[in-house]
């Protein structure tokens, strides 16, 4: 048996050899990995603090951001409730204005209208020798029962008037005029016909000078087929019922119905009083001189719309 320098067997010696030089790398590589994994641990303790810096620097962002969003939205309210408080006064200040401004419309319209118009005349209210209506107009020839006079209305009027004979005519009603405007020395002399004619009997179906609807200008007296251009017969015809049914949508209403107050059924005098007068007299089954002048006044700024 060989033996070592120490006198320990030869393949022992070499086996503790072999130990020590394992035991060596073990311990070597042992080493080698705990400082790598120490490096590691203190790489991520560092990456660790980091992260809490940032998020504790990011918590403080966000607090603040939070407090001056807080600070924003109470700036906000506040605006919003100043604006609402001022967007109402200046709604209201545009309604008053607009309220102000119809009202001045309305004068202005108001005092642009003639306001005998609308008046009661018929032994009520009296229309003086120097009226005239603001201007008038000359009827179309064929809407004239004798061709060869000359009849006039009032120029608002008149556009009113050839749709209601045209319309009627379209309904085959035929209807012509005898009679319009006359002014206040016409109707003195008419009335002074009659007078030598037939007496105070006059009185019951003429009206004296000053209280004639057809100084306005805004009357007029129909015949229609039949009639040999009279009157007499009137309301037995077609025309007088077309009229009755119809004439409101003109703005023409019967002046003088059967038995009212004035003066004898007169189923040819037609007045034009404004659509919307016309429409609710019909409407009530009410004539112009049944209503109260006050409540006739109130659409006097309507005649002509």
């Amino acid at each position: 048996m060989k033996l070592g320098t120490q006198g320990i067997p030869l393949k022992t010696s070499i086996a503790l050899g072999l130990l020590i030089v394992v035991g060596v790398s073990a311990t070597l590589y042992v080493a080698d990995r705990l400082s790598s994994e120490e490096e590691r641990f203190a790489a991520l303790e560092a990456e660790r603090d980091t992260l809490r810096l940032e998020l504790a620097s990011s918590t403080d962002s966000l607090v603040i951001a939070s407090s001056t969003i807080a600070l924003l939205e109470t700036e906000l309210d506040d605006l919003r409730e100043e604006y609402g408080v001022e967007q109402e006064r200046n709604e209201d200040f545009e309604k008053q204005i607009k309220k102000i401004s119809k009202t001045v419309g309305v004068l202005d319209k108001l005092s642009k209208t003639d306001e005998e118009l609308l008046q009661k005349y018929s032994k009520v209210y009296f229309l003086n020798e120097h009226y005239v209506p603001e201007k008038l107009s000359s009827i179309e020839k064929e809407y004239i029962y004798d061709e060869a006079k000359t009849h006039q209305v009032h120029s608002k009027v008149l556009p009113f008037f050839n749709d209601l004979v045209k319309n009627a005519k379209e309904d085959g009603i035929d209807l012509w005029v005898v009679s319009s405007f006359r002014s206040f020395e016409q109707q003195a002399e008419l009335k002074g016909q009659y007078l030598i004619t037939y007496g105070s009997g006059a009185n019951t179906f003429s009206a004296d000078q000053g209280y004639s609807e057809h100084q306005l200008g805004t009357t007029v007296d129909f015949t229609t087929k039949g009639l040999g251009g009279g009157l007499n017969g009137f309301q037995g015809t077609p025309a007088y019922t077309w009229l009755k049914d119809n004439g409101y949508k003109y703005g023409f209403t019967l002046s003088y119905p059967e038995n009212n107050a004035y003066y004898e059924f007169e189923p040819w005098h037609w007045r034009f009083v404004g659509e919307d007068l016309a429409r609710d007299l019909h409407k009530g089954g009410a004539t112009f001189y049944d209503w109260d002048q006050r409540k006739i006044d109130g659409y006097l700024i309507s005649i002509f719309d």
